[in-house]
Formats: structure tokens, sequence, C-alpha cells
């Protein structure tokens, strides 16, 4: 059985007349993360940056990451002067990710913890988008090798039916998107961390 190749359907989507004029409100993890993804779209639509991540509970981390990442959308605004990319910070939420994960604390990274967390994340992406008119809502999660695209992709159909806003599929890691994530990110400086977010995910040593 095929696979769904959801970078092609992105592509598709982008090469759409007046895709350029239409915007994604795009929910970014962390800069290193959005480094590939936002050159990748740079010039294909208008960006609103959306981070918001309630799975880190250290709010020192969760501003360090948050810095970094408006320092590399100022970066890559003075680098191409056409793109359109504005920051967004969400709010520090992190008893909404405990609360929802309650229970699956044990669970091994990339399991049902990790598909939980996933949709709180999409879901917000989604009702922010809808709120700013957005025609889109996407993630930059699926640049990671670690994280599952195809679980990723399908949550975010879910929630496009659920909220009515228009989901952009993505796998971000395909075309060697995660290896130029780690070249960009040796570029611009950017802080680089070892784990996803949650104590969960430092606990078990995964990279993001």
């Amino acid at each position: 059985m095929n696979k769904t190749n959801y970078a092609k359907l992105c592509e598709e989507e982008l090469d759409k007349e007046g895709a350029r004029e239409k915007t994604i409100l795009l929910h970014s993890c962390c800069a290193p993360c959005s480094s590939y993804c936002l050159t990748f779209l740079h010039n294909k639509i208008k960006i609103k940056d959306y981070y918001y991540n309630p799975n880190i509970l250290n709010k020192d981390e969760y501003e360090k990451r948050e810095n970094e990442l408006k320092r590399l959308i100022e970066t890559l605004k003075e680098e191409y002067k056409e793109a359109d990319i504005e920051f967004i910070g969400g709010n520090f939420e992190s008893e909404k990710f405990l609360s929802e994960v309650k229970g699956l604390e044990s669970e091994k990274e990339g399991g049902k913890r990790c598909e939980k967390c996933f949709r709180l994340r999409l879901k917000e992406a989604a009702l922010k988008a809808k709120e700013l008119n957005a025609d889109y809502f996407g993630t930059t999660l699926t640049i990671s090798p670690l994280k599952n695209a195809e679980l990723i992709n399908t949550i975010g159909f879910e929630i496009e039916k659920e909220i009515g806003v228009k989901y952009l599929p993505s796998d971000f890691k395909k075309h060697d998107g995660y290896k130029q994530s780690i070249e960009l990110s040796k570029k611009y400086g950017l802080y680089r961390q070892n784990f996803c977010g949650c104590p969960y995910s430092m606990r078990d040593g995964k990279e993001e």
C-alpha cells in the first residue's frame, strides 16, 4: 500500500493560482525546525508564524526558544526582502499540556502522549488561524525524522473538518529538509535543543 505523499500535496496546493496572496498560520515548534520550513515557504505564501508549545514546562526554556524564533524571522525578513513573515506569540500554557497527557506520562516517545500533544498544538493553531482569517493552518512538526508525519497530517485534516480552516499538508523532512535545517541552524547560529520540549522527551533523550 502506497503512503500518501504529503510533500507533493503541499507543493501542489502552493502551486495553485493566487497562492502567493494567501496566508498560512504556521505552528512553529522552534527556530531550528522552522528555519527550513520558512525558507521553503517564504516566496510561496504569506506566513503568520505562531509559536505555541505548551509541552515546554520550563518558562526560561520556552522563552529562550521563542526569542530565538523571533531572531530567525527578523534575519530571514532582512535576507529575503520579498518575504511576508509575521511572528505571533502564543501563551505559556503548560497546564493544558499536563492535563491533556495525564495518565500517559510513562508512554514511550512517539506514542499516545505525543499524539495528544500534536492534536493540542494543531487545534490551537487552527483556532488562531480562524481568529486571524488565515487561509490555511499548518505545522513545522513534520520536519523531524523522529515524528510521524502520517499521524500529524491525519490529525491536521481531522481538525480542518472540526474547525473549518483548510489544513496545508506537509512532510518538510523530504527533499533533505531536515538536513537543510541543520545547515541553516549553523548558518544563523541558532540555539538547537536536544529534546522536543516536554520533560518526558528530555527523559528519553530524543532530539527534535
